[in-house]
């Protein structure tokens, strides 16, 4: 089953609407930019969503438990799946790092996040090699499906909040070395 025309509908909404109001937020001058400080507006729903992105990697470990138990029965099973398993995890490690950077108001969060925003496309392709090459399976079978969806959805989403980012007063303002005392930021 392909994409209809109602699932590029509902994408370019996903899509199109943040970015819109992104776009337009952006050129609105603020009237006080040094009042713009905190983990609040837009960067409080960044912070909720680098916590459930954390949360989602630990329920794809969980919910593929059984899919890595059918994995170890077959030849070089094992190795494939505590390769999937070590690539992941590794992943996770990543994404909590940024977001405790977040958390403590690191002048690195912007950095961080940056690197992870390039890491899903790294993790995925390195996933799709290791799974092929252990397995011996061609990558278009390890790629059946709709396997690129969900990667792409993600690199395009997190790309937008990385241009947001790095264009954000509120950001710029939060995120300093002054900034970085290592207490846990309080929601303004």
């Amino acid at each position: 089953m392909g994409f209809s025309v109602w699932h590029w509908v509902i994408l370019i909404l996903l899509i199109g609407v943040p970015v819109f109001v992104a776009v337009r937020s952006a050129t609105k001058p603020s009237q006080n930019p040094t009042g713009l400080v905190g983990i609040g507006g837009w960067l409080m729903l960044l912070a909720i969503v680098q916590a459930l992105s954390s949360l989602h990697t630990l329920a794809v470990l969980g919910s593929s438990s059984d899919g890595y138990r059918q994995l170890m029965t077959l030849p070089n099973g094992a190795l494939a799946a505590y390769g999937e398993i070590a690539l992941l995890l590794a992943f996770l490690v990543l994404q909590l790092v940024v977001f405790v950077a977040m958390l403590r108001r690191s002048y690195r969060f912007k950095q961080l996040f940056l690197y992870q925003w390039l890491a899903i496309p790294i993790v995925f392709i390195l996933d799709t090699m290791w799974i092929s090459a252990v397995m011996g399976a061609p990558v278009s079978l390890v790629l059946a499906g709709d396997a690129l969806v969900l990667p792409i959805v993600t690199f395009v989403l997190t790309g937008i909040w990385v241009a947001y980012v790095y264009k954000s007063v509120r950001v710029r303002n939060t995120f300093t070395k002054a900034g970085a005392s290592g207490q846990v930021a309080s929601a303004l």
